[in-house]
Parts: structure tokens; sequence; C-alpha cells
């Protein structure tokens, strides 16, 4: 295994906001460095000039060590308040208000929130406002409100004296502390609150810049929401700590605009997943994409059909990586120099890593790891604010991945699938992504999502849900002959639907799909 490296620009035992710091002062004359859909952009200066001021404006309506809701939108002033709390004491706790109001409720409970910061105006355009004034027992304070109670002694405070000093105008850090709270989507039950330390995010973007050649000579364009880990991590606090250009745009779901921003921007970096991806290419006029360098996808599994699509049309390779909320996020990942198709790459350096075997699955095992990226622990919807630290079979520290896969014997990872996406028929153990991939082998311009239902005969039986009218088992039968796989990988019926339904990260929503599929 690969010792821990990190960047020379991000320092082992800093805060988030010390590491902003150091970032501009290092890549501070760059003009522009980020924007978003709002006028203008914004420099390193501005960025921590924000962060200060949020920070100590937050701290006027909360106590040291408060968990504080933050439910705003993809823009710069997001990632300076969520920054600006931590450095003042505070836990940001980043809402996911693509869930509905049971999942935000519940992720309120279970961090301990009491105070909401949002923004009158990202409410009324993203049709929230009901949504909001649904959660009970929170306060909901708007920051356009909260304006006026930064008077005169803070302006002073700021502009003649915090800017100048900035680790002195805040409390000392602790890299250990709880940087942020992140939500996991709830695709298995009520979502868990995952809490991220200071050293774990910083952790995991030095061991990425230890991987990739990636800084000032780049362009991000971030999508992907910031209350996703994908999209916090690598999406937003890269770019800000490596000296990346960041343009940042409010939602992944405007397929045709987000091809025209790459091209507009010239942007060299693209992270997405791999539903986003197909829509993309699909959208994009040629040479919309011809400037990009690195294009990730991550959060769910690579389609072949996407990844062929891309290359044919664009002539660009996807790089498929792997990661989880839990570790901030990235595990392992494809780079341009090595990049295996099929596997998510190999491990990033520090991972460890143990293969624990499955009763009834013979290639792979269930992978567990432990690494410097991982979290401080879990909040729990049945306990909430009491944090559990990582454990698994594999012993005190280590974190249970829940997916099967295979590690082969050059370190690249190959992902068979989660766990519980496996389902067992006759006895045997099937996984649902196989099932996926054996539908998109005969229909790869389609989309395609796999559950399960109990069946009194067989156990479960695959229902497979698809947006190919055209598409019957007599087909899939065939593929599955030509490509070995066994006959049980056939669904036992095919529900055509007009789209899938998607989470605000861009994963399919399986929860609704199973519950369709059941109530059928």
């Amino acid at each position: 295994m690969r010792a821990p490296t990190l960047s020379p620009g991000v320092p082992p035992g800093d805060t988030l906001f010390a590491a902003l710091v150091a970032a501009a002062r290092r890549f501070g004359g760059i003009p522009g460095q980020w924007e978003d859909q709002k006028p203008g952009s914004y420099a390193y200066r501005d960025l921590v000039k924000m962060t200060l001021a949020l920070g100590r404006l937050g701290c006027k309506v909360s106590a040291p060590g408060e968990h504080v809701g933050v439910l705003m939108p993809n823009l710069a002033a997001t990632p300076c308040l969520t920054i600006g709390l931590s450095a003042f004491g505070r836990v940001p706790c980043l809402l996911n208000y693509t869930a509905g109001v049971d999942a935000m409720q519940s992720a309120c409970r279970t961090a301990c929130i009491d105070t909401v910061l949002t923004s009158r105006l990202f409410l009324a355009k993203a049709g929230l406002e009901e949504q909001a004034a649904a959660l009970r027992d929170v306060r909901l304070l708007y920051l356009e409100d909260l304006r006026a109670r930064f008077g005169l002694l803070d302006k002073l405070w700021l502009m003649g004296y915090a800017l100048w000093a900035p680790l002195r105008a805040v409390p000392a850090g602790d890299p250990e502390a709880p940087a942020v709270v992140l939500f996991t989507s709830g695709t298995e039950g009520k979502p868990k609150g995952v809490v991220l330390s200071h050293r774990a995010l910083l952790a995991n973007i030095g061991q990425i810049l230890a991987t990739w050649d990636f800084g000032p000579q780049d362009t991000v364009l971030n999508a992907l929401p910031m209350f996703h880990s994908f999209g916090f991590t690598a999406g937003t606090l890269l770019p800000m700590l490596a000296g990346a250009r960041l343009v940042i745009y409010t939602s992944p779901l405007h397929f045709k605009v987000i091809p025209e921003l790459v091209r507009s921007k010239q942007a060299t970096v693209l992270f997405g997943t791999s539903t986003f991806f197909q829509h993309y290419a699909r959208h994009a006029e040629p040479g919309d994409l011809h400037s990009l360098r690195y294009v990730v996808a991550g959060a769910e599994k690579l389609s072949d059909a996407v990844r062929a699509l891309w290359k044919e049309r664009h002539g660009i390779d996807i790089l498929e990586g792997y990661g989880a909320t839990e570790t901030a996020p990235v595990l392992a990942v494809n780079t341009p120099d090595d990049n295996r198709p099929g596997t998510v790459g190999m491990l990033l350096p520090g991972v460890q890593a143990k293969l624990l075997p499955v009763p009834g699955i013979a290639r792979g095992g269930e992978l567990h790891v432990r690494c410097p990226n991982l979290m401080s622990g879990y909040y729990r919807p049945e306990a909430p604010c009491v944090l559990e630290p990582p454990a698994s079979a594999a012993g005190a520290g280590w974190y249970n991945t829940g997916d099967v896969v295979e590690l082969d014997a050059d370190g690249f990872l190959t992902i068979q699938g989660r766990l519980k996406r496996f389902a067992k028929i006759a006895g045997e153990m099937v996984s649902l992504e196989v099932v996926e991939n054996l539908a998109r082998s005969v229909s790869g311009e389609a989309l395609h999502a796999a559950t399960c239902v109990s069946d009194a005969a067989r156990g479960e039986v695959i229902v497979l849900f698809t947006t190919d009218s055209e598409l019957t088992r007599d087909q899939l039968s065939a593929a599955a002959r030509g490509l070995g796989y066994p006959e049980l990988c056939v669904p036992r019926r095919i529900r055509v639907v007009p789209d899938l339904p998607l989470l605000g990260t861009g994963k399919v929503d399986y929860v609704r799909l199973k519950e369709s599929a059941q109530s059928a």
C-alpha cells in the first residue's frame, strides 16, 4: 500500500480557513478567481473577506459549538458561509434541498439543528418557500435580513483588522474539529449525518493533488450541488486550495446549458455522474467540450455506453473514480496517464483496504478502508448528535463501504456492486449492476435501472425499469448467453418509464423505483 503523501499546497494540521488564507497568499495575484451566476467575479481577497464577514454574522445568531443548518444554492457565498461558520467554532450542516421536507426535517433532528441560515431570494427562485416554512422546531434566518446586523463596528473590524490578520481574527482552530456535516442520500433509510473534520477534508484534497496534475492552469466548472460531498470537496474546495479558476453553476440538470458554459468559459475540468454525462454529450454541439482535459465521473457506475459516447462524439476519455461521503469522498480514481476503463482506478495514497469475504459471492469481497480522509463518525437518526466513531468487522477505525469489489495485482479497483444491490434468486447472489450492464449492452442509448422485490417461489425477482419501449426479455436472454452471463441475470419483469427518477446528486432514486415495483 502506498504511503500517505500530501500536496505541499495543503499543509497537514490546518483548518479549512487556514488553508484558504494560505491559498490566498499563494495565488492571490490571480484576478477573477471565482464566478457564479451573479454579476462580476471574486478574487481570493474577496473570498477571504466574504468568509470573515459571514462567519462573524453567523456568530450573532448562534453559540460556539452549535450545529447550524445551511440551506443555500451553488453560489460563492455558500462555501464562504460554511468555512466562516467553522472558523468561528460553529458546525455547519449542509441541507439537501432536493430531498424534500421529510428528509430535511430528519436531518435537522439528527444533527440537532435549531437554526437554519438561508436566503429569501434562493427559496423563491427554487420554489422552496413552502418546504422551508414546513420545517418544524427550527428557526429560519435569512441572510438578506441579517445584513442589517453587520454594523459599523463589524465593518471596522473587518476592514481595519481581520483582512490584514485573518488567522488572528478567528479563534484558534483544531484540525480534528468538525468542519462540516453532510448527509447521506437516504436511499437505505433516513439520512445519516456524516461528520467530516478539517483533517479529513484537507487530507483528501492533498491525496488528489498528489495524484493529479491540477492547479492554476485549470478552470473547473462545478454544477454538482455543494450539499453533496463530490460537489463540496472535488468541485469546490479542491479548486479553491489548488489555485484553479472556478465557475459555479446552480444545477447539473440544465443539460443544454452545461456544454455551452464549458465552451464559453473554456473549462478544463468537469465533474459529474454517468447519468449527467450522458445528457451533456447528447446536447453538446461540436466543439463545445474540446477545452476539457479532465472529465471525472463518480457517485454511480460509469456506463460503457456513456464512455463510448464521449469518445466517439467528442474524443474525450472519461476518468472514473470512486468514493463515499464517509471518506470525504474520494477513495480511488483513474488518471490520464494510468486509465483502465471498467475500473475506478487505484486507491489514493494513504488508503488501506481489506476485502472481507461475502457468502454467496465467489469473486472479490466487501471493501473496508482506513485512511486519513475518513469521517469522525456518524450522527444517526435514532441517536441525534451522538457521535458514533467509525468501526467495522475489520476493526475500530475502519469503515465498511458496503461495496463488493475486486482488487487486481496492479492495484486497480473494480466495483461489482453494493452489497445491498444484490438480489438473492434461488439461493444465488446476482448483482443488479450486472443486470443494468446487460440492458445497456442491448440498448445503449436508453436508460436502465434494476431493483428487486420479494417472491414466494424464488426468494426475489428482478424488475428492470427502462426508457426503451422495444426492449424484450428475449433480447436480454440472447445478450446474456453471448456475454456468458447466467440466465438469473435476465430480469423477470420489464417496466417501461419515460425517464428514471434522480436524486439531486445525480444518482438514480432506487427507493422510489423499489416502491413502484412493490406497488405493482
